[in-house]
Formats: structure tokens, sequence, C-alpha cells
């Protein structure tokens, strides 16, 4: 199945300027059933075709949320795309105790026509639903309850202008892939990613390249190679240390 909606990026022209486009991008039903989205102006998909709810689910929650015991827990995402983690997050923070608080960091939010065409809900349980339009309805740069045991801040920004802010315990770095968007994974990202992230903090991200992790451990990270999900052979979980 697909689904277009208009989506406002920008684009390196290779001298550290960037060209805004709108684009028509596509939702495709990814091989688990959730939805995913196609971006044509960078050949790439906003998570994993072998499916997108299981993916996330793989390696931001069950390797990241689940592997850091820090209560209460403060986590910050990089790439809110279509909330999906948030999501996920959510979900399985209600069903603990610890407080958790999100933020998370996107340049360029999805339109809303888009957001709405999406079938992440489905896959949430019960109160999929009422979550995923609380995450997607709560104003920007403001931070909003959720639901029992999740605070939520979408932030509006440019990690590439504007360093992160804050002390974290968990990071969910979820760019476009290092060939894609490689202004995202350098050295000096990682780093700024380094000084707000708590001493054992984690880190998790689903690229496994000898660069993201050569820049891992020069930024202060311990790095570890797990094996990834479906058509993933492994991604990368780092601890600083």
């Amino acid at each position: 199945m697909i689904i277009e909606g208009l989506l406002r990026f920008a684009r390196n022209d290779g001298t550290g300027n960037y060209t805004y486009r709108n684009k028509l991008n596509q939702i495709v039903t990814t091989s688990d059933g959730s939805h995913t989205i196609y971006v044509p102006e960078l050949d790439e998909h906003y998570h994993s075709i072998h499916g997108a709810v299981q993916e996330s689910d793989f390696i931001f929650i069950k390797s990241g949320f689940e592997f850091c015991n820090a209560n209460p827990l403060n986590i910050l995402e990089v790439g809110f795309g279509t909330g999906l983690n948030a999501l996920l997050t959510a979900i399985r923070s209600m069903k603990g105790k610890r407080e958790v608080n999100y933020t998370s960091i996107e340049k360029y939010p999805i339109d809303e026509k888009t957001i709405i065409s999406l079938n992440h809900y489905q896959f949430a349980g019960e109160a999929g639903k009422e979550i995923f339009n609380l995450i997607h309805s709560s104003p920007w740069n403001i931070n909003v309850n959720i639901c029992e045991n999740f605070n939520l801040t979408k932030t509006e920004g440019d990690l590439t202008i504007k360093p992160p802010q804050g002390q974290y315990d968990l990071i969910y770095f979820d760019a476009f892939g290092p060939d894609k968007q490689p202004e995202m994974w350098t050295k000096e990202i990682f780093s700024s990613i380094a000084s707000v992230t708590k001493t054992n903090g984690v880190f998790v991200t689903y690229s496994a390249k000898g660069e993201v992790k050569r820049n891992l451990r020069a930024c202060g990270f311990e790095v570890s190679h797990l094996p990834g999900p479906p058509g993933k052979r492994q991604i990368t979980r780092a601890v600083k240390i």
C-alpha cells in the first residue's frame, strides 16, 4: 500500500549549503504490516522494510529501554520522525514504575496528513491510538505529560547547529543513515551527544558501520555489537565511560 503526502526536507549541495524542496513522500507497508515512509529524494525509508515496528521495538525498546536501568529515566531521541519510538516507549513506560522524561529533536516535522495515515498505533495495544494521537497533537518545544510515567518534549531544531541541552541516561539515535545524512554521524555530533550523556548512559542505533563505532569510541563510549532485527545483521549499543 502506498499513500502519498508532502515532506519538506533539505539536501546538502556539497558546499555546506542546503536546498529546500517539497517532494511527494510515500507511506509503504513493511513486512510486519506496519507503515514506514519512503523519501524519494534520498532513496531512503524511515524504518526497515522488513518491519518498522519490529525494528523499533528490537533496537530502541529491547536493546535500549530495557537495558538501561536508570530511574527516573531521561531519554534523548535524535530524529522524532513518525513518532514510532516515542509511542512504543510510552506504551512500555505505562507497564512499569519508572518516570520517563522523553526529549526528541527533529529538524523536519512530518505533515499532519501523513501522520494521520500511519497505522503504528494498531501495534501498540488498547491504548495505542489514544497515546499516538496525544503524542502528535502535543505542541512542540513544551513538556507535556502524555500518560502515566511518560513526559514528552518534542523539540524542533537542528543538531548540527544547536547542541542538545540537559543530561540523559539513554540516547535513541535514529537519524537517516550515514550514507544519506553524513553530517549527522560525525565525531562532532557524537561529541555533543557525549557531553549530555551521563556516565554509564546508554546509546543505541541501528547503524553498525565502522566509522560510527570509531567516532563513538573517540567520544568516550564503550561500543558493543549486537545481533540485529530481521534484515539487519548487527546494531550498535554503546555505554558512556
